[in-house]
């Protein structure tokens, strides 16, 4: 690799997208697989059910914690050294999560979650690497292609667990062992991306706005908030819908299916919008996005069959898609070469501080704040409401603004 970032180069930005494309399928089907048997293997070793989801939680903590150094690392070494300590990160987690589930231990399960976050902050700047080479008509379709490699991840996780959750005696660990596969897989996936390193800075010249000044920016600031709000959202009703599901009489495979068709939902409309973005601007569809999330929660509400379960995550999904993926299209509109590894952190830090609390509440919301699954999935869904005010009147308030020049 050379030392500096090229000019916009498409041909070598869509080979790069096929690459993380397939590495979103691959390696990238931890992530439903994790957030389809998280809850389930916590709340089987947990001494207390309202700590069932708190190994997901811990998955959420370690993105948080390593966005930021993990972007300062990909600054400094590149974005394929970043993915490989990640998809490291994500092996060992996986590994001491079989371990401890071999054992029966609650704490070291946490602590192979914590790990495993590592890989999670490093998929989320897989839409991030897909735009370093990209020209400025191209970012959207590289985010949206790179979304919607996770189609594929979204057919293939939760088939993983239903062919290996009870393949051992021990339930669960022959897929945690399925996992340590998958990210050595990707791994030499990720050899094959080709960005050049950043090069060093040079500290004569200005290097763009600080942290602070970035959030004081109101474009950053509310894409920033969307995103979070997005994402939060998200991971607080699917977090607690494998224990929904399984809690109000249905099967772990029904669970399994409906988690499988909110993740297609998720990555499906990747194909198209980035195309809807360029179309339509992006705080058009962030704004679509923060509607069909709250349509999500009014079908949830509505009652606990199996086909109100699966419309809800599938709108969910939807929801998710065109509010996350327009976030990120408002942000990387919004900074400069030399300002992008501080706000890409800033903003995964942020986006994943968000997801943190969210499925730490998701748990305690479910198993800990009714009497009944029932009550606890009604909850979990009325606590929507407050978020999508914000990022909505947030979206407002910016559209607002008399400056065009700020427009997403």
């Amino acid at each position: 690799m050379t030392d500096m970032i090229a000019t916009h180069d498409d041909a070598r930005a869509k080979r790069n997208v096929i690459v993380l494309v397939a590495a979103q399928a691959v390696v990238g089907a931890q992530l439903p697989v994790i957030f389809i048997i998280g809850g389930l293997a916590g709340q089987m070793l947990a001494p207390n059910p309202c700590w069932a989801t708190l190994p997901i939680s811990l998955i959420v903590l370690g993105s948080m914690l390593t966005a930021t150094p993990l972007s300062g690392f990909m600054q400094a070494y590149g974005r394929r050294a970043g993915f490989w300590v990640a998809c490291g990160a994500g092996a060992v987690g996986a590994a001491i999560g079989a371990y401890a589930l071999m054992l029966g231990s609650f704490t070291l399960f946490l602590l192979g979650s914590l790990l495993t976050g590592v890989y999670m902050s490093a998929n989320g700047f897989y839409r991030f690497a897909a735009t370093d080479m990209a020209s400025p008509e191209f970012r959207p379709k590289a985010i949206s292609y790179v979304m919607a490699g996770g189609l594929l991840s979204a057919v293939f996780g939760p088939q993983l667990v239903s062919f290996t959750a009870e393949a051992m005696p021990v339930p669960f660990l022959a897929t945690y062992l399925g996992v340590i596969v998958l990210n050595l897989a990707g791994m030499a996936l990720l050899s094959m991306l080709d960005i050049p390193t950043p090069a060093k800075p040079d500290l004569s010249l200005p290097q763009g706005r600080s942290r602070r000044e970035m959030l004081q920016t109101p474009v950053i600031a509310v894409a920033i908030i969307c995103g979070t709000v997005s994402y939060a959202l998200m991971n607080l009703v699917m977090t607690s819908t494998p224990l929904a599901v399984v809690g109000c009489g249905f099967a772990t495979s029904d669970a399994a299916n409906i988690v499988s068709a909110h993740v297609l939902a998720m990555y499906a409309p990747s194909f198209f919008t980035g195309h809807l973005i360029a179309r339509f601007g992006a705080r058009n569809i962030v704004g679509l996005g923060l509607v069909i999330l709250a349509g999500a929660g009014a079908v949830a509400m509505s009652g606990v069959e199996l086909e109100q379960f699966y419309i809800a995550l599938i709108l969910l999904g939807v929801g998710w898609n065109f509010g996350f993926i327009g976030a990120t299209s408002m942000l990387t509109a919004s900074y400069s070469v030399e300002e992008r590894g501080r706000v890409q952190g800033l903003n995964d830090m942020i986006v994943f501080g968000g997801v943190f609390l969210a499925s730490l509440s998701s748990g305690t919301l479910m198993n800990c704040s009714g009497g009944t699954a029932e009550t606890g999935w009604q909850l979990v869904n009325m606590a929507m409401l407050p978020f999508l005010v914000l990022a909505g009147g947030a979206l407002i308030w910016l559209a607002l603004r008399p400056s065009e020049r700020e427009a997403g």
